[in-house]
């Protein structure tokens, strides 16, 4: 395994110095010094054990691979009553999502909040995207974050770098979140980064703009900020989302570019009812900007001997549903869920793909223990289809 065990150290000396994690978390531990000045320190750390089918070095036998999937170091940090601060930081030891065990900047955000109506937050962050983006991997409802349809363009695990202005009007009910970022630049990061010219498309330098509109029906104020949560694990909770993400010349290369833009309505309902709690999440995608620009991008990764990992236009369509059991059982409650992913490719770029998730849940203490349990089936078109079994557990300090 690659990750460093001198990182480890780190995490574990810097979450138990001040116990319990910061706003991100369920729990808070908070060592203060001074009216309204406060630094909260706190870990989140999710293992998991994988296995795939023919995806051993023989291309004949199942892998099994054990991954520190992804661990956080979580530090808050306030001022005053009105001017606070963010800083996580991340590792991981999965391959394509930081699989080098190398500790990097999560989030770096300055926050000041003003009211419940009106905040503006500034730095490295979470742009308003789609229900999932925003829950991170500590706040689904399944395991696995649901890559195949959710593909907003960001810089790094959905995080971008500008300014957030958010709130919440009607008794908190209405949440907004609106914002301008650097956004993608256009072209793949591998060519961006390569000894050839800059041929981004985004000759101007123009910003990406993102917006999201929440309304709850039911039960309001969930979650801190404009972050959402795909499951309460008790609550009546009825919220419908809308999303639109737009950056002009956002795809393709120059001379061949086209504007991105990508939107989304997402859905979540939760009831508790005598004998256990009915969760349904859906969510519906489009993803509308020129395959002919996109197919230019996909031409220059080659070029450099690369794969490429840029947006293509297409539809998607999201559900799921879960049941968690009243009766606890040891030490918690079991939650079965089943999960349906789809995208349908527009034009000639790309692939159309299907995911099916048959999981377990052992909901041991809501979002900052639980153990998971799944069987994924992936069919992408032009290939073999992908069967894998996964246990993960979880856990925030």
């Amino acid at each position: 395994m690659k990750f460093k065990m001198k990182k480890c150290a780190l995490m574990v000396a810097l979450a138990t110095s001040a116990a319990l994690p910061s706003m991100s978390s369920q729990a808070a531990g908070t060592i203060t010094f001074g009216e309204d000045k406060s630094i909260s320190i706190g870990m989140g750390i999710r293992t998991q054990f994988t296995s795939v089918e023919d995806a051993a070095p023989n291309s004949s036998s199942r892998s099994k691979d054990f991954d520190v999937h992804d661990a956080r170091i979580y530090i808050n940090g306030s001022l005053n009553k009105y001017i606070k601060g963010t800083l996580n930081l991340f590792t991981s030891t999965v391959d394509g999502y930081g699989d080098d065990g190398s500790m990097e900047v999560l989030d770096a955000y300055l926050q000041f909040e003003f009211m419940d109506e009106f905040n503006i937050w500034v730095g490295q962050l979470l742009p308003p995207t789609d229900r999932s983006n925003l829950n991170g991997p500590f706040f689904l409802n399944a395991w696995d974050y649901p890559g195949i349809v959710s593909r907003y363009q960001n810089k790094f695990i959905g995080r971008d770098i500008g300014v957030t202005v958010w709130g919440k009007v009607l008794d908190k009910r209405l949440v907004y979140s609106v914002g301008a970022y650097e956004g993608n630049r256009g072209v793949s990061s591998t060519v961006r980064n390569s000894s050839q010219p800059n041929i981004s498309p985004n000759r101007s330098d123009n910003l990406m703009f993102s917006g999201r509109l929440q309304y709850d029906f039911w039960d309001a104020n969930n979650d801190p900020a404009y972050y959402t949560s795909s499951a309460y694990y008790g609550k009546d909770v009825l919220s419908v989302a809308l999303v639109g993400m737009y950056q002009k010349d956002g795809v393709g290369t120059a001379g061949n570019s086209d504007d991105y833009l990508a939107y989304n309505i997402d859905a979540l309902l939760e009831k508790k009812f005598a004998a256990g709690v009915l969760n349904l999440e859906g969510a519906a995608y489009k993803y509308d900007f020129s395959d002919a620009a996109v197919a230019t991008d996909i031409a220059a990764t080659a070029a450099v001997n690369a794969s490429f990992n840029g947006s293509v236009p297409g539809k998607a369509y999201l559900g799921l549903v879960s049941w968690m059991f009243n009766d606890t059982v040891g030490w918690g409650k079991f939650q079965p869920y089943a999960r349906y992913q789809k995208f349908d490719k527009d034009g000639n770029v790309g692939v159309d793909q299907k995911e099916y998730d048959l999981g377990l849940n052992y909901i041991i203490d809501g979002h900052n223990a639980r153990i998971s349990t799944v069987y994924t089936k992936t069919k992408t078109q032009g290939a073999d289809d992908i069967d894998k079994f996964t246990v993960g557990l979880q856990l925030q300090f």
